[in-house]
């Protein structure tokens, strides 16, 4: 079976959900096999209400810019469609979830995002366990990933789930993303698959050198000076 996921980010009004604040944004990045595939979702809404003051410094979505845009319900059905039976990939799940089911529960037909989505991880859960003790926050894991988030100069929901596919993949096995060759219309896995050098089934069996006696001694040497005092090496020699 295909094995779908949607990274998964929200920005709002404020917080928390239980207060009234709604969302302002919604992005979303598909990957399949833990490829990105350039599938996205992301729309700006209309929260009829106010922006907070410090939300609106996190991302800079101004009551002005919102006003003209969809509500939660103009765009529910194709928000849903592209989320169906995949796994959720989401920094802080519970907030973001949280959002979404206050949204969903406004509708007519109500429902919760676990009635559509086939299950929700929650990478920060994952970072915690694997770096206990240390910042793991979205920025903070980029650092110590190694992976680009210069263009971040406030949060926004579908650069944030860009950059969070490239950091769940590198926490989950350090694959990074495979984009796609926009000249040639193949993908990285293609390329690497045509430099794979394949070795005739009839070549000659390799030449196998063995350690001398002198090697030999000296390697268990070694492999005693990585034992505790009066414990014996850790690897038999």
């Amino acid at each position: 079976m295909t094995e779908r996921q949607i990274v998964l980010d929200t920005e709002t009004t404020g917080m928390p959900a239980a207060d009234g604040h709604r969302l302002v944004e919604i992005g979303a990045v598909e990957m399949i096999e833990r490829r990105v595939t350039g599938k996205t979702f992301h729309c700006y809404l209309n929260p009829e209400r106010l922006v907070d003051e410090g939300a609106f410094n996190v991302h800079g979505l101004s009551d002005a810019f919102l006003a003209d845009k969809p509500k939660f319900a103009d765009v529910v059905d194709e928000f849903l469609a592209f989320i169906a039976g995949a796994e959720l990939i989401i920094h802080n799940a519970e907030f973001d979830v949280g959002f979404l089911d206050a949204e969903l529960a406004r509708l007519a037909n109500g429902g919760r995002l676990a009635d559509v989505a086939g299950s929700v991880t929650d990478s920060l859960a994952i970072a915690r366990k694997k770096h206990p003790g240390q910042r793991n926050s979205l920025d903070a894991l980029c650092r110590r990933y190694s992976i680009d988030n210069s263009a971040r100069t406030l949060h926004g929901a579908l650069l944030d789930s860009e950059i969070l596919a490239d950091v769940y993949l590198a926490l989950t096995g350090g694959q990074k993303t495979l984009g796609f060759d926009s000249e040639h219309g193949q993908g990285d896995e293609h390329k690497q698959a045509a430099s794979i050098i394949r070795l005739p089934a009839d070549r000659p069996p390799l030449r196998v050198i063995t350690a001398n006696e002198e090697e030999r001694a000296a390697h268990a040497a070694w492999l005693v000076t990585l034992g505790k005092e009066g414990e014996p090496a850790p690897w038999p020699a």
